[in-house]
């Protein structure tokens, strides 16, 4: 062994390197030592320091022992490495060997150290012997048993960067001797820079492996185009252990790789042929073929883009109808570039006989290329436009677009104008085959549904309705006096007014699937959900008007045609399509004999809907006539039975049945919306009541309470309109809005918006009817309200029921902990006013105190004092009853 032995010891801890050097020496090793735990250290260690072998530790703080095993091996692969550890484990040590390590030792065992350095050091010397013995072969050696095998001779120098590159392979490439020059660079230059970066990977992984290589590679010629070759050699190292000379052969195999892609390129035409044929043989829907087609020949066709477009010669354009691959995005622009020269291509005289396409070889250097910037970006170099003809028209193109330059020769071409042929066949099957189904499911004078296929629509709808678990509803119409139509001015006419009925139907084309023409002058249609049976029919009151209040010009004639209707509902007149159906034709045959506009098929709805529509028009003359009034009802303070406030209260003053309850007409308002118009008139009369109140100089002017509507308040335009209404009226505005918890709750986030707009302009704000709703806590803390109202449900069985008592309790005291004020409805009873008392609640209202009052009445009690309440007479018993149901 040398006398010393230089190491590179990689070691963060001080003392188990002391351990390791005492091992060494106690076993006879002199040493001379450079102790390093950083990898910029390690780096310059082994060029400076130039050790003998290198020691390290596997796991540390700053610098793993696998990272500098990697180091090594990458920039001295000659030197020894041995890992000392007391951490590594079986899988690491196996790694740690196949990554190049010679040896591991554990520190707990280093009594196996002195061995594995001794041999560690004894196989570095027979390496070093054998690379010195390799490096003695002399170059021209190595040269001269090259040149005795097949293909050219080359060779280079790696340090000087000199090479030989043979006049014969300059020659086969159009070049004389001296154009190109004898060096690694100038044979690099004439390389196909998509094969650059192939070869030096394919020269890295050699020098790594020691192994001999080979690759093949494209250079360019003189003239232009590329050959292609085979080339093959090894390396010599150096004493360092880096490699320093390579040589070998290359021999030109440009006729069996043009052979090899040729096959390559027909056996993906026949792959995409024969999948789109597959595919034709089992779609029968033109988008899903043309969507797939282009799928398929990127997917098995491996071409990069593929598109369909269809032809519109009227306009000059291609429409993209389908596309796949890189670029597919970019498609409508590609489209619109190339539609002209498309279409010039293909109205050429001798076009069809010449199965003539659009074909584009070098996308770089051809003018006709659009896009050509983001297409060869795309790697796209080369395309073809095929004409998809069905008879002799061209009704669409097929695009596809190749990497390879020069792609779309005489074979390809054949082949590819075939599938072009298999797809417009494909196209004329599913036309007629649409024809076909058309005819079998389509009225083909009107283009409406026939009864088959209203009937598979109308079964699937009743499903969905069975499902979700709402009503819909199917109406049959009958035109009236149609048979005198086509009897008086013939059967061209009929014809001519059933196609302007049809086109009035499908005025809206998302309900277009909806109706249908059963036969004659007998149209369905279908009503998908509805939210009930009155607004069923003012739907199709509506409806009737759009369709028939004009008159048809037939024939240079005015037509008013007039329609019965029968409905039939789902599901109580039937639970099935065939039942619904033969209920509504069964409703408008009886509509018919009875001269009725329109019937459902249950006599009772058809009352009950009459009586509907009656009020609602009642109470729209109402509106025009002024016939609303409010009534005011006060609130007390719980103690000292002060009026604190009023709420006012809405009362219809009928001309012949006198005040008309609430109950009876403020649901039908609201689901007409009626109830905009009469509440914005509610919300001014309070307005205008309260400046009154303000003008007598009342001892004391209450705050009004108006309630408003889920209508009302979902209206973008509430804010501004409340905005709008307190500026015509007296400042402050004295009004107070009560709205339901159910609708705050609806939309929480937007109406703490509103709400919080709301109290800005001086209103204050009370939820009302509360604990019948679903509030969440949280977000009631986040409410800009000032007062829970207490709903008076709660209030008339709270002495009955102690759970309703505990309730009431604990929205008080829910209430008060969150600073709000608490006022309790329906308070009809000296009891319930004791127990409310005792539970702190802070106002009451109802008919213990007073009923509501008209203006005229409230007023003179606000005239008289607060005194004039305790004489006020207050309802019996009954009448308290009666209020409460009625009046609410």
């Amino acid at each position: 062994m040398h006398p010393s032995v230089k190491i590179l010891l990689v070691e963060d801890d001080p003392m188990d390197a002391e351990l390791v050097l005492r091992v060494l020496k106690r076993a006879g090793i002199d040493w001379t030592v450079c102790r390093v735990d950083t990898e910029v250290e390690f780096r310059r260690q082994l060029a400076e320091f130039a050790p003998d072998i290198v020691l390290s530790d596997f796991s540390m703080p700053k610098f793993d022992g696998m990272s500098a095993l990697a180091v090594a091996r990458e920039t001295h692969p000659q030197i020894p490495f041995v890992f000392v550890s007391g951490t590594i484990g079986e899988e690491f040590a196996i790694k740690a060997l196949k990554n190049g390590a010679s040896d591991y030792v554990l520190k707990h065992d280093l009594g196996r150290l002195p061995p594995a350095v001794e041999r560690a050091l004894q196989d570095a010397r027979k390496a070093d012997e054998q690379r010195r013995t390799q490096a003695a072969l002399h170059h021209s050696e190595l040269r001269f048993r090259l040149a005795a095998s097949s293909g050219d001779v080359w060779d280079w120098t790696i340090t000087t960067g000199k090479a030989y590159l043979s006049a014969q392979w300059k020659r086969r490439l159009g070049f004389d001797e001296a154009e190109v020059p004898n060096t690694a660079a100038a044979w690099m230059a004439l390389l196909h820079t998509d094969d650059r970066e192939p070869v030096r990977s394919a020269f890295r992984a050699h020098l790594q492996a020691r192994a001999p290589f080979e690759i093949e590679y494209r250079s360019r010629m003189r003239q232009g185009g590329y050959r292609w070759w085979y080339a093959k050699g090894q390396a010599m190292w150096g004493e360092d252990g880096r490699a320093t000379y390579m040589a070998g052969t290359v021999v030109d195999i440009t006729e069996r790789r043009m052979a090899e892609i040729k096959v390559r390129r027909l056996n993906r035409v026949y792959a995409m042929l024969s999948g789109i044929n597959t595919l034709i043989v089992h779609t029968h829907d033109r988008d899903e073929l043309f969507r797939e087609a282009c799928r398929i020949a990127v997917k098995d066709g491996r071409f990069l883009l593929a598109w369909i477009g269809l032809v519109d010669k009227d306009v000059g354009r291609i429409a993209p109808v389908a596309s796949f691959g890189a670029g597919a995005d970019q498609v409508p622009q590609i489209a619109q570039g190339l539609g002209n020269e498309v279409l010039m291509t293909f109205s050429q005289g001798q076009a069809l006989a010449q199965r003539r396409a659009l074909i584009v070889q070098d996308a770089a250097q051809d003018s006709r290329v659009p896009l050509r910037e983001q297409t060869l970006a795309l790697g796209l170099r080369s395309f073809a436009v095929l004409p998809v003809r069905v008879g002799a028209k061209v009704v669409a193109t097929l695009a596809l677009y190749a990497s390879e330059g020069g792609f779309f020769d005489g074979t390809e071409m054949r082949l590819l104008l075939d599938l072009a042929n298999d797809i417009a066949f494909a196209l004329d099957h599913i036309d007629k085959a649409e024809r076909l189904n058309y005819l079998a499911y389509y009225d083909a004078l009107t283009g409406l549904a026939n009864r088959a296929l209203f009937q598979e629509r109308l079964a699937q709808f009743v499903e969905t309705a069975r499902r979700e678990q709402h009503k819909m509803a199917v109406l049959m119409v009958d035109l009236d006096r149609f048979k005198v139509v086509n009897e008086t001015l013939g059967r061209q006419a009929g014809d001519e007014l059933l196609r302007q009925v049809a086109e009035r139907f499908l005025q809206r084309p998302a309900e277009a699937g909806r109706f249908a023409r059963i036969d004659g002058g007998h149209f369905a249609v279908l009503i998908p959900e509805i939210g009930s049976e009155e607004n069923l029919a003012r739907n199709i009151t509506q409806r009737v008007e759009e369709y028939f209040g004009r008159p048809f010009l037939v024939s240079d004639q005015q037509l008013r045609v007039t329609a019965r209707l029968g409905v039939a509902v789902f599901p109580n007149d039937g639970a099935d399509a065939d039942t619904l159906t033969r209920n509504a034709e069964a409703a408008v045959s009886r509509a018919k004999s009875r001269g009725e506009r329109f019937l459902f098929y249950r006599q009772e709805m058809t009352e009950k809907i009459a009586g509907t529509l009656a009020l609602e028009n009642r109470l729209r003359q109402a509106i025009e006539n002024n016939e609303f009034v409010l009534h005011y009802q006060p609130k007390v303070d719980a103690r000292s039975g002060r009026i604190l406030s009023v709420e006012a209260l809405i009362r219809w003053q009928h001309p012949e049945r006198a005040l008309v309850p609430p109950a009876q007409f403020i649901p039908l308002m609201e689901e007409t919306g009626m109830i905009l118009e009469v509440g914005s008139w509610a919300l001014r009369q309070a307005v205008v009541d309260h400046q009154y109140w303000s003008a007598l100089g009342l001892p004391e002017v209450p705050r009004i309470a108006v309630n408003v509507s889920q209508i009302q308040l979902r209206k973008d335009s509430f804010v501004d309109t409340m905005r709008a209404l307190i500026a015509e009226g007296a400042q402050p505005p004295g009004i107070d809005l009560e709205i339901t918890e159910s609708l705050v709750m609806e939309d929480i986030e937007d109406n703490v918006i509103k709400l919080n707009q709301l109290r800005d302009l001086g209103l204050r704000l009370a939820v009302d009817d509360f604990g019948t709703g679903y509030s969440s806590l949280r977000y009631l803390a986040k409410l800009p309200v000032q007062t829970l109202k207490i709903d008076r449900s709660f209030i008339i069985t709270m002495l009955q029921e102690p759970h309703t008592m505990t309730l009431v309790s604990t929205v008080i005291s829910l209430a008060h902990s969150l600073g709000l004020n608490v006022v309790a409805e329906g308070v009809d009873s000296e009891d319930q006013a004791r127990v409310l008392r005792e539970l702190r609640c802070d106002e009451m209202q109802g008919y213990l105190y007073s009923r509501p009052l008209p203006l005229d009445e409230i007023t003179a009690l606000l005239r008289a004092g607060q005194g004039a309440l305790g004489g006020l007479r207050q309802a019996t018993a009954q009448d308290r009853a009666a209020g409460a149901k009625a009046w609410g």
